[in-house]
């Protein structure tokens, strides 16, 4: 483990202790109906218990809950987000500490533009997926099994048009 890696997770160590003291908000009266799912929902009703905060009541989403200042803004695998739009965004990049993630707005050309430079540079892209997945043994086999096949269909095809004009001639 390296001294980049050991002070990433210094800094989001903090995160876990916090999640775990972090109650599951969910929506209100959402234990009670089938067909309302868990995801928050603020609540609104004039005398609705959640929004009153009774006691008895599951606590509500708010700013007292939020994580540890040195951790906000981070991913998730502890480094800084930086969105890109073009090649020349990438030059401020450090690949020490900050991963990028192409805009969505961008192209596919200026994306391979972009995945080019960034690989010059050893840079991490979050929302890319490799373009092509590396070939296996048994992908290799399937090929040519697929290659032979489409031999045997070209030459037998060939054969049955020599047999009609063959035919025609006579």
């Amino acid at each position: 483990m390296t001294e980049q890696d050991r002070e990433i997770r210094k800094e989001t160590r903090p995160r876990g202790k916090i999640r775990r003291k972090k109650p599951k908000f969910v929506r209100p009266e959402s234990w009670r109906y089938v067909r309302l799912r868990e995801n928050w929902r603020r609540p609104r009703g004039l005398d609705h218990k959640m929004r009153i905060r009774y006691r008895g009541w599951p606590p509500r989403v708010s700013s007292g809950y939020g994580g540890p200042k040195q951790t906000r803004g981070l991913h998730p695998s502890g480094y800084r987000e930086i969105l890109v739009y073009n090649v020349e965004a990438l030059e401020g990049v450090d690949p020490k500490t900050q991963v990028v993630r192409i805009a969505h707005a961008v192209g596919k050309r200026k994306k391979a533009r972009i995945l080019a430079e960034a690989k010059k540079k050893e840079l991490f892209i979050l929302n890319v997926k490799e373009a092509l997945p590396k070939k296996t043994e048994s992908t290799e086999e399937t090929d040519q099994q697929q290659e032979s096949e489409t031999e045997k269909t070209v030459a037998a095809e060939a054969k049955q048009e020599k047999q009609k004009e063959a035919k025609e001639e006579t």
